[in-house]
């Protein structure tokens, strides 16, 4: 469904709902909030509510769990955080440590798919003189750097299995041996953890171990893609804008309203991460004013014309006539609508006998 000013100009809109449940958890309706998207939106400074320590967001979803961040960050559980990649999950690891009582501890990180086997295992467990071939000097690990702190274990489901066994030993014993060490050592260390993979698919299959996965699972959440919370793009749009303007020392004003309506139809396949880098790639190119669509990355232009066409075929004659009488016959509006240009339009309209609306008189 579209919307349209008092100009017949489309409006951006966002829809969030939350579901209605009785006493028995059941659902029984849904409630529904429409809000307009506007230019104004992306001018606004941020409201304290839609930030949540360096995450921004209004979707409804997000906002749950900024209010159960605290409580989380009180225990010492292990978390298990997922969502695809570029959604923040590193950031929300940063502020359950930033919230909990090991505060004052350090927070370590580490990427178990960024490290063949071999060098994770020394990375993670440390490794002692003379432990194998090169090993000259001892060299702690994570969990020994972690000490007192956190440490968060990224991309956990490109862990390798011989991984995951010594790994369910420090969370079952609190204990880990470094390579070529006699005795085994004490890790007092909270653990998050986290992943883009489906841990669920991985434990059907065998690649990852069902007890490891209930054990790093004793508190889970999942962060939603930014094309499930697309009210959020404007606010980040802000965000991005402000933090990069002052990176390259610019003045940009913002986006185009035709800018904003083609970031609010692209995909961002990579989520947070993606609209980070479009908006630097913007700002970079842009030397005053506001951001067209022209000084846009070309891959966003290219697809999301492309998804746009790829939803929109021939549409029937009752839509046809339905869009172009509410657009007044303006068959530039119309074809924006259906995301084609004018001669594919002027084809469907030929092909389904339909004729331009007579132009509306307005009251004024």
């Amino acid at each position: 469904m579209a919307f349209f000013d008092k100009q017949n100009q489309p409006l951006l809109t966002s829809l969030s709902t939350s579901p209605l449940r009785n006493k028995q958890g059941d659902i029984v309706g849904a409630v529904g909030t429409l809000r307009c998207l506007s230019s104004k939106d992306i001018k606004k400074p941020f409201p304290d509510n839609f930030v949540f320590e360096k995450i921004y967001s209004r979707d409804q979803g997000m906002q749950g769990l900024f209010e159960v961040m605290p409580d989380i960050a009180a225990s010492n559980a292990t978390v298990l955080i997922q969502g695809d990649s570029g959604t923040g999950k590193e950031l929300f690891a940063r502020a359950i440590h930033k919230l909990s009582p090991r505060s004052n501890g350090p927070l370590v990180v580490v990427n178990c798919g960024a490290l063949p086997e071999p060098l994770l295992e020394a990375e993670i467990f440390g490794v002692r003189r003379g432990a194998y071939t090169g090993a000259v000097e001892s060299r702690p690990g994570r969990l020994e750097m972690a000490e007192g702190g956190t440490l968060f274990l990224d991309e956990i489901g490109d862990l390798p299995l011989s991984l995951q066994v010594k790994l369910l030993r420090v969370l079952e014993n609190h204990e880990y041996q470094p390579l070529g060490a006699k005795t085994p050592m004490k890790a007092n260390v909270r653990f998050v953890t986290a992943t883009h993979r489906n841990l669920d698919e991985m434990v059907a299959r065998g690649s990852f171990r069902r007890d490891l996965y209930f054990r790093i699972n004793v508190i889970g959440f999942t962060i939603p893609a930014l094309k499930e919370r697309r009210e959020d793009i404007p606010l980040l749009l802000d965000m991005a804008l402000e933090r990069f303007n002052r990176e390259y020392s610019k003045t940009v004003r913002g986006f185009s309203p035709a800018a904003i309506n083609l970031l609010m139809k692209h995909e961002f396949q990579g989520n947070i991460r993606e609209l980070l880098n479009i908006v630097e790639y913007s700002i970079i190119f842009c030397r005053n004013g506001d951001i067209s669509t022209d000084l846009l990355p070309e891959s966003v232009r290219i697809h999301t014309s492309d998804n746009t066409k790829s939803r929109r075929g021939c549409p029937g004659e009752v839509e046809l006539r339905s869009v172009l009488k509410l657009f007044n016959g303006n068959r530039n509006q119309v074809a924006h609508e259906f995301g084609v240009d004018r001669t594919p339009l002027w084809r469907w309209m030929n092909k389904c006998g339909v004729s331009e609306p007579p132009i509306r008189q307005l009251n004024p």
